[in-house]
């Protein structure tokens, strides 16, 4: 009998641990297997390589719109005389608004973009608001993202610098003083139009001005309208951009490029179980800490 006891003492311990291990069981039934890694790899398409030289900053898939050289990329919204009349500046490899010449627009027609421009407004300051350094970037010639010198130059905040016009002002004013260069990267993504002419998605913008987060993701309620609120009407879907000539406000631009951005489907979903995948491994009355 004494020899049996050692056994016994071993063998009551471990029944009693798989009739605790069994209630477990019972209390989390089995879930499937968690999938293999490569289950949710995705090979294709495969993202073609774009490069950035250091030296120009300008991506090798950008088409660039003026460099400072000429205005080859550019015509003039004045109907008497189509050809830019605009004042290249050589020294800042820049173009400044001149009076009484139409706004610029490209040649080249635009849809879904990213767009980096750089602008300076007068370093000599003789008005306010709204007369202050006063111009417009136009996506598709309809959609405005506001220039202005908004530099301690109080104004309404849907009309400031960084604002999408008379729609949503800046998140922040992230403004130079005047006379200094600044920088909009804009992300623009195109309205689309029903075959019957309806809106089936509107235009969407996201902004950082001189590096600054000031737009995000904005869903456009229309084109610019100074008067009114805005309406969606179908148009192209790829129109110029344009530059606005604000009654003669000498702002200057340069270093203007655009990439043409083409969006690929989404991946399918993988045909696996959906989570959760294993037992819970932790015992019966115990919570997660």
């Amino acid at each position: 009998m004494k020899k049996i006891l050692p056994v016994l003492n071993l063998l009551v311990p471990a029944l009693i641990l798989a009739a605790a291990a069994r209630a477990q069981n019972a209390a989390h039934p089995a879930r499937p297997p968690m999938p293999k890694p490569d289950a949710t790899d995705q090979w294709t398409p495969v993202p073609p390589v774009v490069n950035v030289p250091a030296a120009t900053g300008i991506p090798s898939d950008a088409i660039v719109l003026f460099d400072g050289k000429n205005l080859n990329a550019w015509e003039s919204t004045d109907r008497a005389n189509p050809a830019p009349r605009w004042t290249l500046e050589p020294a800042s490899r820049a173009v400044v608004v001149a009076p009484n010449t139409g706004d610029l627009r490209t040649k080249q027609s635009f849809g879904d973009v990213q767009l980096h421009i750089e602008w300076r407004s007068p370093a000599e300051v003789k008005k306010s608001g709204q007369g202050r350094g006063n111009s417009g970037v136009f996506l598709m010639g309809l959609y405005e993202l506001q220039v202005l010198d908004s530099w301690k130059n109080d104004t309404y905040v849907n009309g400031q610098a960084g604002a999408i016009y008379k729609q949503f002002p800046p998140l922040v004013n992230a403004s130079r003083p005047p006379g200094e260069w600044q920088a909009y990267d804009i992300v623009f993504i195109a309205p689309r139009f029903n075959a019957d002419g309806t809106l089936a998605t509107p235009a969407r913008m996201t902004v950082f001005h001189n590096g600054v987060l000031v737009q995000h993701d904005m869903v456009l309620r229309g084109p610019t309208e100074n008067r009114g609120l805005p309406v969606y009407k179908p148009h192209a879907d790829k129109l110029p951009l344009s530059l606005q000539n604000h009654g003669g406000d000498a702002v200057a631009y340069r270093n203007i490029w655009v990439r043409e951005l083409s969006f690929p489907p989404a991946p399918p979903v993988p045909n696996i179980p959906p989570p959760p995948y294993a037992p819970d491994p932790r015992p019966a009355g115990k919570k997660k800490k």
